[in-house]
């Protein structure tokens, strides 16, 4: 019989990375990990008070249990260190989480190179680099990629041009990296729909409209993305290419 603790700590002994992990949905992505007996590197780049508090959070329920690595992700040199430093820390890399992602309108006709090459650089390389880093680390581990995308990565968002075709690009890239990883390395994506308004603001009437358009007639929670992003990592040793919409049925009720 499997000791009961197995279930209640399905990742423990297991190192994490999550990027973007100090707020919003990458933090309830880090707290669910790390209940769950994960141990947890969180990246940040400009929010390093939020994530000392997480830490500190974490390191008060399991001494021991969590790091913070700051770095750059436009930075294509800070990628591999990035990696090399969470692996170090526990002795071992089982998940890479690419989370953070740079989000803003870019209506066509002001579209800039500087916007181009930010929104593609966060959400698609890189999540490249920072696998094709890590690959030798999960290889050995036999572990996990999850990329975090978008419903709009298939659909795309009015007057985010940019967005989109990156979110769609990280579709394309969480299916190759399956195919490339295999069959030592899970890759498989979560699609949020409305799960936090954004943060510039959001006026009320859109917000109705989108919630009325969704079959379960709601916005989701950052705990509802950590659940999926929890099944991905302990529940799913069979699946591998695949992108899990968690959007309330907004994806079918276009």
């Amino acid at each position: 019989m499997p000791r009961p603790d197995i279930f209640e700590q399905p990742l423990a002994g297991q190192t994490a990375l999550v990027t973007g992990g100090a707020r919003r949905v990458g933090a309830a992505i880090v707290r669910t990990l790390h209940a769950a007996g994960a141990n947890v590197v969180i990246h940040c780049h400009r929010s390093l008070r939020e994530a000392e508090a997480l830490a500190a959070q974490l390191e008060a329920a399991r001494p021991g249990s969590s790091a913070i690595a700051v770095a750059d992700l436009g930075d294509t040199d800070a990628l591999a260190p990035l990696v090399a430093s969470a692996a170090d820390r526990f002795g071992g890399l089982h998940l890479l989480i690419n989370n953070a992602s740079s989000f803003y309108p870019t209506p066509l006709g002001d579209i800039s190179v500087a916007q181009w090459e930010d929104l593609l650089g966060t959400n698609v390389r890189a999540p490249l680099f920072l696998a094709q880093a890590a690959a030798p680390a999960l290889t050995r581990a036999r572990g996990s990629v999850l990329n975090i995308v978008d419903i709009h990565g298939q659909r795309p968002l009015r007057e985010h041009l940019v967005y989109s075709t990156a979110k769609a690009a990280l579709i394309m890239l969480t299916r190759g990296l399956a195919r490339e990883l295999a069959p030592a390395v899970r890759v498989n994506a979560i699609a949020p729909g409305a799960i936090l308004w954004p943060e510039a603001g959001m006026d009320e009437a859109r917000k109705r409209r989108i919630t009325e358009r969704t079959p379960l007639q709601r916005h989701g929670t950052p705990e509802d993305i950590a659940r999926a992003a929890l099944f991905f990592a302990s529940q799913a040793p069979f699946v591998t290419g695949q992108i899990l919409a968690v959007d309330g049925g907004r994806s079918i009720a276009w």
